[in-house]
């Protein structure tokens, strides 16, 4: 058996959906995923090797104390929501959910807010019908793994022509490096329907080595709109791996804001499948590396249905000896006539030792289609910052305002002010400006 699931016995596996009373059809099927886990590779990533990451810490099942109000949240968690805490707030400590609170409004109009552990229990058959449909068990080691091993999440259940006008926030926090950290995070919006989802995925300081292993399922029913910003702010002990995916139907409408800002190595996948007619993606990723990080993120639109539309703008910034794979790929299917991919990748490396791979793919296998795509790697331009010094600007100043220069087009799309200004906030922080 792999090293990554020997740190969880067979007898400590069992006991966890022993403990928190799961339903049978629960139970079973994190068996099965922990015996797959058993038999299946890990992801061959692109120029990546994944298989020299530390990838043991799963730790055991240590679910965070249940507070009454966000008022009683650490300190830490308090200043994410703010002096005006969202009405429909979720927060999960280490491996189970503390806080969820939805507003009578939206509880009235059919919305569920809840932890996906107890809606697996409370709404089983909805639950039951899209777990990990999206994002297969049986794709690798790390899915089964987490389909195994997940804890907490959330359940967001948006009913038909229900617009939900303030977001739904939810908080992933880390403290104790023994706990498993596995949220998975499902969203259905039937159709006609409207949310935004915003949530950070924070740790403490703690030194001992973590895995925090996720995956987000997004379901977009037709004439449907979902819009999912992330910010990952975990520290340098964690090892940060991540399965995002959508499936978008007949005019629906996926826009991902994704803010890659951990410390320690990292892989994203993020998925759009689109797969009604007139179906849209739009994918906005900041990335930022720094001392030896090593990082390989992918952001994908697969094109089923006739007239389909995805965009998708990525963004790194690399120092130190960070380095970056950065992939993007468009894929065309053979029937998705008149559907238009576009992408661009960028990567700007502030020291000589930095290194950054765009790597824009196009696959198509229809005709009339329109895809295009741009990528670019280099360093900061000198004739830049040399024009901005003229003007009286101090050279550290003209770096850092080519450098959000650079990354605006991602940071002015985050639709929360406040967590537009936590984002410029951990940027500036990490690339120490």
């Amino acid at each position: 058996m792999t090293t990554e699931t020997q740190v969880i016995d067979q007898r400590t596996f069992a006991s966890i959906s022993a403990r928190k009373q799961e339903p049978a059809w629960l139970s079973q099927f994190r068996s099965e995923a922990y015996q797959l886990a058993s038999r299946l590779e890990l992801p061959k990533l692109e120029k990546t090797r994944i298989d020299r990451w530390d990838l043991s810490g799963y730790g055991e099942y240590r679910a965070g104390n249940p507070v009454n109000s966000a008022e009683q949240l650490p300190e830490e968690l308090a200043a994410l929501v703010g002096a005006n805490p969202s009405p429909n707030l979720l927060v999960q400590h280490d491996s189970g959910v503390v806080y969820v609170r939805l507003s009578q409004k939206l509880q009235d109009q059919g919305v569920v807010l809840k932890s996906l552990e107890e809606a697996a229990d409370t709404h089983a058959d909805l639950v039951q019908s899209y777990l990990m449909t999206a994002v297969k068990k049986d794709e690798n080691r790390l899915t089964a793994l987490h389909a195994a091993l997940w804890n907490g999440g959330l359940f967001l259940y948006v009913p038909k022509n229900v617009v939900v006008e303030e977001p739904v926030q939810a908080i992933y926090y880390t403290e104790s490096a023994e706990a498993t950290f596995a949220p998975h995070v499902l969203i259905v919006a039937e159709s006609h329907s409207s949310v935004t989802y915003v949530d950070n995925y924070l740790s403490s300081a703690s030194g001992q080595p973590l895995v925090h292993n996720g995956v987000v399922e997004v379901f977009v029913k037709p004439g449907a709109h979902v819009r999912v910003a992330t910010v990952h702010d975990l520290k340098q002990h964690v090892t940060d791996l991540n399965y995002r995916r959508a499936v978008i139907e007949n005019d629906g409408k996926i826009e991902w804001i994704i803010g890659e800002l951990s410390h320690g190595n990292g892989m994203a996948d993020t998925h759009s499948i689109l797969k009604g007619n007139g179906s849209f993606s739009d994918a906005k990723v900041i990335a930022v590396g720094k001392g030896d990080q090593k990082l390989n993120y992918t952001t994908r639109a697969v094109h089923f249905g006739k007239s389909s539309e995805s965009d998708m703008i990525t963004r790194a910034v690399m120092r130190e000896e960070a380095t970056a794979i950065i992939n993007g790929i468009t894929k065309i299917e053979h029937g998705a006539t008149k559907a238009n991919g576009q992408q661009t990748e960028r990567v700007l490396m502030l020291s000589p030792k930095a290194r950054g791979d765009a790597n824009p793919i196009l696959l198509i296998d229809e005709d009339d289609v329109k895809a295009g795509h741009a990528a670019s790697v280099g360093q900061v331009n000198a004739e830049q910052v040399y024009y901005l010094m003229s003007r009286g600007i101090s050279r550290a100043e003209a770096e850092r305002l080519i450098i959000y220069g650079f990354l605006a087009p991602v940071i002015e799309e985050i639709p929360l002010e406040a967590l537009r200004e936590q984002f410029g906030t951990l940027v500036e922080r990490k690339l120490g400006q």
